[in-house]
C-alpha cells in the first residue's frame, strides 16, 4: 500500500527524533525471516530498549540526514530492519546479535556508533559493551580498590603483633 506525502512526513519525523537521541544504529537485512519471528525480534527489542523499525531506504535517509547517523546513508540499500539503541549504547548489538545466533537469515549490514561506521562483523564488540549499570559497578570497584588495600595496609602490622602474640602464649602453654 502506497504512502500519502503526510504518511511519509511523519514516519521521517518520527525516525530522526529516535535517530537524534540514540546512541548507535543496526541494521541487518531481514529478507526470509517469517512474521512470527520478526514479532519475536520486535518484542525483544521492545523489552531491551531498542526501537526496530522497517523503512524504506529512500526514507531512512532523510531521517538520518543531520544525526549522528548520516554516515550509513551510504549502506542503506536492500530490504533494511534498523535497530537504534535508546538507552545503552550495545542494546542493538546484543539483540541483533541474540536473534542471529537463533536465525542465520538475518544478515548484519550497517553498525554505527558515535557518529562512525563500523564492519558488520564489530556488531559483536558492540553486543560485549557493558551497560550503564555494569559500567558503574565496574567503575566502583575501581575507585574503591586503592581505599580497600590501604585499610588493609593499615590494619596488618596490628594482624601481625596479635598473632605473635598469640604464638608466644601457645608455646608457653605447650611447656
Amino acid at each position: 500500500m502506497a504512502l500519502s506525502i503526510e504518511g511519509k512526513k511523519a514516519i521521517v519525523a518520527e525516525v530522526a527524533e529516535i535517530a537524534a537521541n540514540a546512541h548507535s544504529v543496526v541494521g541487518a537485512v531481514y529478507q526470509g525471516i517469517e512474521s512470527n519471528e520478526m514479532n519475536e525480534l520486535r518484542a525483544k527489542a521492545r523489552a531491551d530498549g531498542v526501537y526496530l523499525r522497517v523503512v524504506k531506504n529512500s526514507l531512512a535517509r532523510r531521517a538520518v540526514e543531520g544525526t549522528d547517523f548520516e554516515c550509513i546513508q551510504s549502506e542503506l540499500t536492500g530490504a533494511l530492519v534498523l535497530a537504534f539503541s535508546q538507552e545503552d549504547p550495545g542494546a542493538a548489538g546484543r539483540v541483533i546479535s541474540e536473534f542471529v545466533k537463533e536465525n542465520n537469515k538475518l544478515e548484519v549490514k550497517i553498525v554505527s556508533i558515535g557518529g562512525k561506521l563500523l564492519a558488520p562483523k564489530d556488531v559483536v564488540v558492540l553486543a560485549k559493551m557493558p551497560t550503564k549499570d555494569q559500567a558503574i559497578g565496574m567503575l566502583m570497584s575501581v575507585m574503591k580498590a586503592p581505599i580497600s588495600k590501604f585499610v588493609r595496609t593499615l590494619a596488618e602490622p596490628h594482624t601481625k603483633l596479635v598473632r605473635t602474640i598469640a604464638a608466644v602464649r601457645d608455646q608457653k602453654e605447650a611447656s
